[in-house]
């Protein structure tokens, strides 16, 4: 069987999204970042020597493992165009979501990190949560003109990867005053795909510490 080896409240939430949306069930596996362990005994470094999720481990003949969250979701979505959650490679519209999913990455998921884990002095700390209230900013503007989603009126991998990066109250950036994008995420929220993410992310996790303390 397919593996998604996954964090708790990381970015692998966006793959577990789009695994939903598409009708995907890999095998979920937990890595806890702090003792480095897996859910399943796994050695995380065998997976990927870099030590982070998401990683898709793929069952086929090659065994291929797949890392980089804005990887997986592509691929995963190209893998079903009937589910529209991005456009089609060779087309301008493609190339519009790679670069949105770049921004992402860059602006947004990578400029939590250092403020989550207390990495700044106060002046980097002031300038990193202004970056990030200005890429969040960037996305209540697009939502202004009454779109239901991030590039319209369709669900896409804009949509996961945003959702799951956003990690505004635990890095201290004050968005709450971006109406439009506050309005997205309740309706994000309630898509099934993403219900299912968080139960399920909850239940390996839950079942990981158990083995840890028995």
């Amino acid at each position: 069987m397919t593996k998604l080896y996954i964090a708790d409240q990381t970015c692998s939430q966006a793959v577990q999204i789009i695994a939903n949306e598409i009708g995907l069930n890999p095998e979920l596996v937990h890595y806890n970042v702090f003792d480095k362990s897996t859910s399943n005994g796994d050695s995380f470094v065998d997976v990927n020597p870099l030590g982070y999720v998401p990683v898709l481990a793929l069952e086929n003949t090659d065994q291929d493992t797949i890392t980089e969250t804005i990887v997986i979701i592509s691929y995963l979505a190209d893998q079903h165009p009937e589910a529209a959650l991005i456009p089609a490679r060779g087309t301008l519209e493609r190339v519009k979501i790679d670069q949105f999913l770049t921004i992402t990455a860059t602006e947004i998921a990578q400029k939590h990190i250092p403020l989550m884990r207390k990495l700044l002095s106060e002046e980097g700390t002031q300038w990193t949560r202004a970056k990030l209230v200005s890429a969040y900013s960037t996305l209540d503007a697009r939502l202004a003109d009454g779109r239901t989603y991030l590039t319209g009126d369709h669900f896409s991998v804009a949509d996961a990867y945003v959702w799951a990066t956003m990690w505004h109250e635990r890095s201290g950036a004050e968005i709450g005053h971006l109406e439009n994008l506050m309005a997205w995420k309740a309706r994000v929220d309630a898509r099934p795909s993403v219900q299912k993410a968080l139960k399920d992310e909850a239940e390996i996790v839950a079942f990981h510490r158990a083995q840890a303390t028995a």
